[in-house]
């Protein structure tokens, strides 16, 4: 399995080879090279032999327990077994590792003098997906309090919650146990009834992870009173007809028992509840009254009224033929008042030209006057005018 993108736990594959303390054609030695593994997985462990003349050659694990001893084995666990030995190459695997495994394998070379080089095991454990805990319930107008948790993991999880591809920061508290982590990242966050079903999701992010990564989805239970809305029938009813009211519901927990009642009397015998449904069958006018729903959860109580009224259907009928008469009578009130407007305004305009007519005419008898008298004083006519013209 490859780990391209765990640079910092992948250690590159490393050659240590052990210098010739003679140097001579025939210097034997031992090379080594390091492991990665996921946790559960077999790790082979290869030390290479270089002029290799039949000397003592054997591979200890990291509590220096000899596994095999020239090819033979050594330790009667069978986890352990012995891949491969030549002159060039001593190889053996290690099945279901652990963290327990980790450390350096030892090949040592007992020559005139003893060689020996470590190739380093090193275990990776991948976090399980994540669990979402829930420290209170969420009540509308509060918070709700979430921690994703990661209980293992090596090296230490790192955990990202997001809602709608933005992510929401937490507070984030590690522990180590031993050679392995646990991880937790906490969130706070306030909730409206809107908020109800909403998707979140906490994702684990970790090196040992080339494929998807881990993620747990959590939808938001948002606790709220209920709502309650009857939905009338459409259309007069008359008597005999059938009523049916429907009583609408919400709130979370969704409240199980819908009360039904008539104010300020009991309801009609012929009255059928069945949850959210009320009816009546043929009805008449003593069944005229208001009723009422009712709903209630732990977190609030609704309610909602219809009044009912049962017409008689002739008074509906000498109702709608009334209508046209009315339209009618207000057609002749408009005539009527528009004639008399028209007659206001004729009398005006008439008035105020007659009065014109006569202010001129006196003007014309003052100017007689003077000429008269003018005469009757013995001045001439012409000259008086001339001075009246003046």
């Amino acid at each position: 399995m490859a780990f391209s993108n765990v640079w910092n736990y992948l250690v590159p594959l490393t050659i240590l080879t052990v210098a010739c303390l003679m140097r001579t054609a025939h210097c034997q030695t031992v090379q080594t090279e390091n492991v990665t593994v996921l946790e559960g997985a077999t790790a082979q462990i290869s030390c290479r032999l270089h002029n290799y003349d039949g000397s003592i050659v054997v591979i200890q694990n990291p509590r220096r327990q000899t596994l095999f001893f020239n090819g033979s084995r050594a330790l009667r666990d069978e986890r352990y077994q012995l891949v491969t030995f030549t002159s060039r190459l001593l190889r053996i695997s290690v099945a279901n590792v652990s963290v327990s495994d980790e450390g350096g394998f030892y090949c040592q070379l007992y020559t005139d003098s003893t060689h020996h080089q470590a190739a380093t095991l090193t275990v990776l454990v991948p976090p399980d997906t994540p669990t979402v805990d829930v420290k209170q319930d969420a009540v509308e107008g509060g918070e709700s309090e979430l921690t994703c948790v990661s209980p293992r993991s090596k090296p230490a999880a790192t955990l990202k919650w997001m809602r709608n591809g933005r992510e929401i920061p937490g507070v984030v508290l590690q522990q180590d146990h031993g050679k392995v982590f646990s991880v937790s990242s906490t969130i706070r966050i306030p909730v409206e009834r809107k908020d109800n079903g909403a998707a979140l999701s906490c994702e684990a992010f970790h090196p040992a992870l080339d494929g998807p990564k881990r993620i747990r989805h959590y939808r938001l239970d948002v606790y709220f009173a209920p709502t309650v809305r009857i939905i009338p029938p459409t259309g007069i009813l008359r008597e005999g007809d059938s009523l049916s009211l429907t009583c609408s519901v919400t709130g979370n927990p969704l409240p199980l028992n819908i009360q039904w009642s008539k104010i300020n009397d009991t309801l009609p015998e012929r009255a059928e509840i069945s949850g959210p449904t009320f009816q009546i069958s043929r009805l008449s006018q003593s069944h005229n009254g208001t009723y009422l729903c009712q709903a209630q959860n732990d977190y609030g109580r609704a309610a909602d009224h219809y009044t009912l009224l049962v017409y008689d259907p002739g008074a509906v009928v000498e109702t709608h033929s009334a209508v046209p008469y009315a339209v009618i009578g207000g057609v002749l009130a408009l005539l009527v008042f528009t004639v008399i407007c028209v007659l206001i305004v004729t009398i005006w305009c008439t008035v105020r030209q007659k009065g014109s007519y006569l202010t001129h005419e006196a003007s014309g008898l003052d100017e007689h006057g003077e000429v008269q008298e003018a005469f009757l004083n013995g001045n001439d006519a012409s000259q008086g005018k001339k001075e009246y013209l003046l």
